[in-house]
């Protein structure tokens, strides 16, 4: 009898009716790959903060990259329904998304800026994804894709709201 903890994961075939699980599970894998970095970016936005906004920016962060935490579980466990396995290595998550470093640190305004920007991308991504999850008969990974599209493009404009002059 092998142990319990010698399972290893594997794909699974699903027949739910969603075709073409392999191209809508790759595309959900990079938009959990944006949705990890930009947490990471985002908390560490929140860490540095310095200034009059201080408190204001502090707070938002904090509330965005708690939301993208809980998302990226659903991201996930959307790649597994659909019998894929979801990335299990740092560089799948690294190599894969949108969201780059910033080479110099950045004032509030910048910051801000530079979030408000990341969530436009992944935004247009995720618009991506739902024309993908559509036209394969994918209607659970096209409302999860636009409720994530809702909070970026929400995330982008409180951003934005922030650092305007």
């Amino acid at each position: 009898m092998a142990n319990a903890l010698d399972v290893v994961p594997e794909r699974q075939e699903i027949k739910t009716g969603v075709r073409n699980t392999q191209t809508i599970a790759e595309a959900l894998a990079e938009v959990l790959s944006d949705t990890y970095a930009l947490i990471l970016k985002t908390h560490a936005y929140h860490w540095n903060v310095e200034g009059p906004l201080f408190y204001s920016v502090h707070n938002l962060t904090e509330e965005q990259y708690t939301d993208m935490f809980e998302a990226a579980d659903e991201l996930a466990e959307r790649i597994r329904a659909l019998g894929h396995l979801a990335p299990m290595k740092l560089s799948a998550i690294t190599d894969t998304s949108i969201i780059a470093d910033r080479q110099t640190t950045p004032s509030a305004g910048e910051m801000c800026s530079d979030l408000a920007q990341n969530h436009e991308r992944v935004a247009h991504r995720l618009h991506a994804l739902i024309e993908v999850a559509e036209t394969n008969r994918d209607m659970v990974t096209a409302d999860l894709a636009t409720e994530r599209s809702a909070f970026h493009e929400k995330a982008a404009w409180m951003l934005r709201a922030l650092s305007a002059q």
